[in-house]
């Protein structure tokens, strides 16, 4: 081969990180070729222990690696033969490099993907902390960016565990189709020895196995799957930092960000810049250009396997990389930050934030939704032009709006008034608000015991 095009060819200088994933399915691949005879006990004790040596180089990063080899599995195949020899060369068989990767990759996205659904389960749960620590202090929410109605906190902390528990579910969704093991189909028609494939795919801990040797070879459905669930979470990320940015800046005033997560100016000594945000914000446009590379890569691949799928590895492993750091540094924000609750309070009579719940009390009186909202936009603009909220416009300001004005339409206006007159289930009542953290305090809990369980 060409010097030129070794180095252009060659995937070591990426692949190594799969090394762990390699060997373990090597194993599974040899315990599976002793039970169907095609190795003896002693070969296959040999195979074990070796590997688990070459592992341990690996581990301890005394594991010279060269472009001629390629990649990560002619490497450690390579090193097995020089330690066994003609024993070594045993292992490949029934196996090509074809499904060899197809599995060490499912292997690494399986994990990758429960490491994910960690830290996941870490932000939740920070968020989760917030609504004990918040309760009762009350925020506007915005729509459009503008102020819309009064909600307590401890609601908006839920919204973010909402978004993050669909970001979960597309992790656990995703992790079913990816435990699919691969193994056996060999280059693409499968092979004439006796092999044993749901053997392996036990032993590895998949499900079940993949339907067609064909389709085994060229399947990467599964990596770009996971980047697209990772894109969801670097969005959701990605929208939470914008909102903390402003929620942190001088003209809001409503978060103070722990300063260890922050960076200072080289001109400016007043500053705190919240950087580590504004990253998280900038680093979700990298997942997104993850999932178009890969997009790219796979719309015209014929059947089975291309060596255009090498290049599958870069933007799947960027796209974990970055999506787990950002969860990292997320959680430890979540916990920290401060929430200026006498800050929001002296600002919440501005905006009109009750002008909805007075909307309704008017319907609730029998006044059409139509009517009662130009009754409430007629009257804000009366309390705008007096520069007062709507609790101290006059009686007889509420009536040249509307003759048969009930004083009784006053208890729906203030913050707490609009608070206090929610009903819909899901809303932001207080008993509606503690109802949903209960719960979630309940699923929470239970998610952690479940993976406390499953660790090593």
């Amino acid at each position: 081969m060409d010097d030129a095009l070794a180095r252009f060819s060659e995937s070591i200088s990426f692949d190594h990180r799969l090394y762990k994933h390699d060997i373990r399915g090597s194993i599974a691949h040899a315990t599976m070729l002793c039970r169907q005879g095609l190795l003896t006990a002693d070969e296959l004790a040999a195979i074990e222990r070796e590997l688990k040596n070459i592992e341990a180089r690996l581990d301890r990063r005394e594991f010279p690696f060269r472009i001629e080899l390629e990649d990560i599995h002619m490497h450690i195949e390579h090193a097995l033969i020089e330690a066994l020899g003609d024993i070594g060369r045993k292992l490949h068989t029934a196996r090509s490099r074809n499904d060899q990767i197809a599995t060490d990759l499912r292997l690494w996205v399986r994990d990758g993907l429960d490491q994910v659904d960690r830290r996941l389960l870490e932000l939740q749960l920070a968020f989760l902390s917030r609504c004990d620590r918040d309760a009762g202090v009350i925020v506007p929410a915005y729509t459009h960016l503008q102020r819309a109605q009064p909600v307590l906190a401890s609601h908006y902390w839920l919204a973010y565990i909402e978004k993050l528990e669909r970001d979960r579910g597309r992790v656990a969704d995703c992790r079913r189709r990816v435990n699919i093991c691969p193994l056996g189909g060999a280059a693409v028609a499968g092979t004439s020895l006796p092999i044993d494939r749901r053997y392996t795919a036990e032993l590895l801990g998949f499900e079940t196995i993949a339907g067609n040797s064909i389709d085994i070879s060229s399947d990467r459905d599964f990596a770009v799957e996971s980047v697209f669930v990772l894109t969801m979470i670097g969005l959701h990320l990605s929208g939470w930092a914008e909102e903390w940015i402003l929620w942190s800046t001088t003209e809001f005033g409503f978060l103070k960000l722990p300063h260890r997560y922050c960076t200072g100016s080289s001109i400016m000594p007043q500053k705190v810049n919240p950087d580590t945000l504004e990253l998280t914000r900038g680093k979700s446009a990298r997942v997104i250009g993850n999932l178009q590379s890969l997009l790219s890569l796979l719309k015209g691949l014929p059947l089975a396997y291309n060596r255009d799928l090498q290049e599958d590895k870069p933007p799947l492993f960027d796209s974990f990389d970055t999506i787990l750091t950002c969860l990292e540094l997320a959680a430890p924000i979540v916990r920290e930050s401060e929430l200026q609750a006498e800050s929001i309070s002296s600002r919440m009579d501005e905006g009109y934030l009750d002008a909805t719940t007075l909307m309704e009390a008017w319907i609730q009186r029998g006044v059409p939704q139509r009517t009662a909202h130009h009754h409430v936009g007629a009257l804000v603009a009366i309390a705008k032009k007096r520069g007062v909220p709507l609790s101290e416009l006059t009686d007889a300001e509420f009536r040249q709006i509307d003759p048969s004005f009930d004083p009784s339409l006053r208890s729906s206006l203030s913050v707490q008034g609009a608070i206090d007159s929610y009903r819909s289930e899901g809303s932001s009542h207080p008993d509606h608000v503690a109802q949903q953290i209960h719960r979630w305090k309940l699923h929470l809990e239970s998610c952690s015991m479940a993976l406390a369980s499953k660790s090593p």
